[in-house]
């Protein structure tokens, strides 16, 4: 893991979308974990089970379709984003980029417009505007698409194919099982850049992200004013997330 343990002194509330996969989840367990870290809000359509009380763990229930601008869930310092489904979930590449694109930047516009200021999206290997897979392809929309809403850092993961670390998934996703149980045994047969990354792995890394992004060195310029800016980039590819 290539990125810099840099510690927030101050405190830090924390917006994570997608709670209820497994990088959400492991998102939410790891940030509770963290010193200095005063509010976990993870907005779900469904309530969240399996955490231990904590007091600092919000966890409204939202219809994620009806979400508004006005919504207490926006008051955060930084979004940690894991929202997404595939293609065999969705049904259909309408539905696909409806979740992946569409849902990914609402969310990020009205957190953006609350005056959230840094932002870490769970994207994917591969994401390229001009790439042959459409789910690549909507994956490198979304990131550009995020640079344009004036956060001043947006940080950007790029893992391969996840693995759940032997936790059993909320979603059934067969391809990926079966990717994975080809993948595990030659893994260190592969270049770094194409090797599975644990679900930890990546929320650790998207963690850390937001501790770099966040730790004094971000402008507080209304979201008015940063509009037109292009945020700083902290972009982490698959190679760099392994151990």
């Amino acid at each position: 893991m290539q990125t810099s343990q840099t510690a927030r002194t101050e405190p830090m509330r924390i917006l994570i979308l997608g709670g209820s996969g497994l990088v959400g989840q492991s998102l939410i367990r790891q940030a509770l974990a963290l010193p200095g870290v005063t509010q976990v809000c993870a907005p779900t359509r469904r309530a969240l089970t399996g955490f231990a009380a904590d007091a600092r763990l919000l966890n409204p229930v939202r219809d994620f379709s009806q979400l508004q601008a006005d919504d207490a869930i926006w008051q955060a310092d930084v979004l940690l984003c894991a929202l997404g489904t595939t293609m065999a979930l969705a049904g259909s590449q309408a539905a696909f980029y409806q979740t992946d694109h569409d849902l990914v930047l609402r969310c990020a516009t009205m957190a953006r417009a609350a005056g959230v200021n840094c932002m870490i999206y769970n994207s994917s290997l591969g994401a390229a505007l001009k790439a042959s897979s459409f789910y690549l392809r909507v994956k490198a929309e979304t990131e550009r698409d995020l640079a344009a809403l004036g956060f001043s850092t947006l940080g950007i993961v790029r893992p391969a194919l996840l693995d759940n670390e032997g936790q059993q998934r909320p979603d059934h996703r067969s391809g990926e099982a079966i990717a994975l149980r080809v993948l595990r045994p030659l893994r260190w047969l592969l270049p770094a850049r194409y090797r599975p990354v644990g679900i930890s792995v990546v929320a650790g890394a998207m963690l850390r992200l937001a501790q770099s992004a966040c730790a004094g060195n971000v402008s507080k310029a209304e979201p008015a004013q940063q509009a037109t800016q292009m945020p700083k980039l902290l972009i982490l590819e698959s190679e760099q997330l392994q151990g």
